[in-house]
């Protein structure tokens, strides 16, 4: 699939470490926790933990301020409608709540609550919590489509919690000493947050926690094109180029080299390409001796699909940012998707700590995973999502050494769909 084979990728990734190693700048925001509640299939509280269970490993990553080990990878698992794509896109949701509030809520908040509740639905919450340069932020929010009720960022210098601003309504206190956030509450309305018009200030202690939470990346989370300035920033004339190459070549689809050509402007008007913009992309594939280039267009959707994702994850592991991804084996072949969360656990290519967080279906990939980086969510009878850790199923510690894609295809686990063939069979005559 996708000519990939896979007794070249283990040499081929050791080639890629020793290039990603190198010259990385200190990256230094880590997620610690997200939390949700009233999105979409979500109706309860759920919380996603990047909190290590087991802390004996080198992927588990201590955070001295924070007294913890935090995770590199979290994969979630589940049967198709039970929420799995949900989690994630919260999660984008808060990204794009921040980064949009201020210019585009004027008629309203575009909150997606749960749909299926009798009575007046409860507010949606959303919680997220990083280290950043070693301190412990936390925002909170709560909203409907109208107004938003609640908003604060904290943060815990010295392991105590203080106040940088909180909101009740229209109320917004600010914490001592920062007058330069003053201006918030002229601009302050109902259904802009508080955050998205802070930022726009020159106060550190905002910007360095609303840029770390701009700066997560999603793919296969919404719809998009291959991103124009990723492309040239990684694969244009400059010195991240032979990353972006080597990770290209990781996947072995026979590409030696990327060409960019800059692309007419009267012709993009015109173009029907898969990328259009200002570049026209073609792969350069070897063939024996020779080497052809191919237009993007005529790749193969693995293909395109790893080529979108190189952009993305050299950002976030040169950043230590984390990563979204949906869906992660719809178009990768297992060992790519394998090797993706490869690069994220090994210390030698992700030294500044960044985090891959995706939903999947492929158990395969569980042979790659600790029991404290799977997550399971289930669709209850009422239609709401639980996501749940393995690592603590059912209230019952799964232990360490245990064969994970084994028991999960077994059911021990539940998040497996429930498949009773009877009312097809009927509909075909087949029983009575």
């Amino acid at each position: 699939m996708y000519g990939v084979d896979q007794h070249l990728i283990p040499s081929r990734f050791d080639e890629c470490a020793a290039i990603l190693a190198v010259d990385l700048r200190e990256g230094d925001a880590v997620l610690i926790r997200f939390e949700v509640a009233n999105f979409r299939s979500i109706l309860e509280s759920a919380e996603l933990s990047m909190v290590a269970v087991d802390h004996d490993r080198p992927e588990a990553r201590m955070v001295a301020n924070l007294g913890e080990s935090l995770l590199p990878v979290a994969a979630i698992y589940g049967p198709n409608a039970s929420g799995k794509s949900n989690v994630v896109a919260a999660i984008q949701w808060l990204v794009d709540a921040v980064a949009n509030s201020l210019r585009f809520w004027d008629d309203g908040i575009p909150v997606d609550p749960f749909a299926f509740r009798d009575g007046s639905a409860p507010a949606s919450d959303f919680t997220a919590e990083f280290v950043i340069s070693g301190v412990r932020f936390e925002y909170v929010v709560s909203l409907d489509a109208q107004t938003i009720a609640y908003e604060a960022l904290f943060h815990y210098p010295e392991k105590y919690r203080r106040r940088i601003f909180e909101r009740e309504g229209l109320t917004l206190k600010l914490q001592r000493g920062l007058g330069a956030l003053s201006g918030t509450r002229e601009l302050l309305t109902d259904r802009a947050l508080a955050l998205s018009i802070a930022r726009r200030f020159d106060e550190p202690l905002v910007t360095a926690f609303a840029d770390r939470l701009l700066s997560i990346h999603s793919l296969g989370v919404r719809p998009g094109r291959v991103s124009e300035a990723s492309t040239e920033n990684w694969f244009g004339g400059s010195e991240h180029r032979a990353r972006a190459l080597a990770l290209l070549r990781l996947a072995d689809l026979g590409i030696d080299d990327v060409l960019l050509e800059e692309v007419d402007p009267a012709l993009r008007i015109r173009s029907r390409r898969v990328h259009r913009g200002r570049y026209d992309v073609r792969l350069v594939h070897r063939f024996g001796e020779s080497t052809a280039p191919l237009d993007f267009a005529a790749e193969s959707e693995g293909t395109r699909t790893w080529f979108r994702v190189i952009g993305p994850v050299l950002t976030a592991l040169e950043a230590g940012s984390p990563v979204l991804f949906d869906e992660l084996d719809a178009s990768l072949h297992p060992t790519l998707s394998a090797q993706l969360i490869r690069l994220f656990a090994d210390p030698a290519t992700n030294p500044e700590g960044a985090q891959l967080i995706f939903t999947t279906h492929d158990t395969s990939l569980l042979n790659h995973l600790n029991r404290d980086e799977v997550w399971l969510t289930e669709k209850g009878a009422d239609g709401t999502t639980k996501l749940g850790a393995l690592a603590e199923f059912a209230g019952e510690r799964v232990r360490k050494s245990q064969n994970l894609e084994r028991a999960y295809l077994h059911g021990r686990f539940g998040a497996v769909p429930d498949v009773d063939r009877t009312d097809f069979l009927r509909s075909l005559g087949l029983i009575g």
